[in-house]
């Protein structure tokens, strides 16, 4: 990538493109991105929920920090990948490439036929394996759980939603979204 991305760059600039950072994550109601205190010898316990809720979302991110993004329930497959860059190509309105990591459905067949077929619009960029923190997304993706999970749990897919959506509006005035 260290190689490959200064050309990437050079090629927006030529064309007038734009660069997504892409990744998925999963939001978990029991998730522990909290901090907590007790008396002095004390084990700091934190109560959590037995229900539990998840959702999961992709959402690519540029250079600038404008986002885009999708909650989903399920697993990432290559018609919901394909939905998801149909609308990123929309909404972009020009050229873009993402640069996505090593995740399967990236690679499947119906993925790169119906790229290979709509290359004048977008272009797949892959990061190198086992390396997340050259994914700009992924810091992204850390501050929004840790947002979601303060303060009390939620119990329901529903709640989970208001929490993120909540979480993302905070960020608004040093992201653009």
């Amino acid at each position: 990538m260290e190689e490959d991305y200064p050309g990437i760059k050079q090629r927006t600039k030529n064309g007038g493109a734009e660069i997504y950072w892409g990744d998925e994550t999963d939001i978990r109601s029991d998730c522990q991105h909290k901090r907590n205190y007790a008396p002095k010898g004390k084990t700091p316990i934190v109560k959590l929920t037995a229900k539990r809720a998840s959702l999961n979302m992709i959402s690519p991110i540029t250079n600038q920090e404008i986002v885009r993004f999708q909650i989903y329930e399920g697993s990432m497959n290559a018609d919901r990948l394909i939905g998801f860059l149909k609308r990123l190509i929309k909404t972009a309105g020009r050229k873009v490439y993402v640069i996505l990591d090593n995740l399967s459905v990236h690679h499947a067949r119906v993925v790169k036929t119906w790229l290979s077929e709509h290359e004048d619009v977008i272009e797949i960029f892959y990061l190198p394996s086992y390396s997340p923190e050259l994914n700009q997304d992924g810091y992204l993706h850390c501050d929004l759980k840790g947002g979601v999970n303060s303060g009390i749990p939620a119990r329901s897919k529903k709640k989970l939603k208001t929490k993120y959506f909540l979480t993302r509006e905070c960020y608004r005035g040093s992201l653009r979204a």
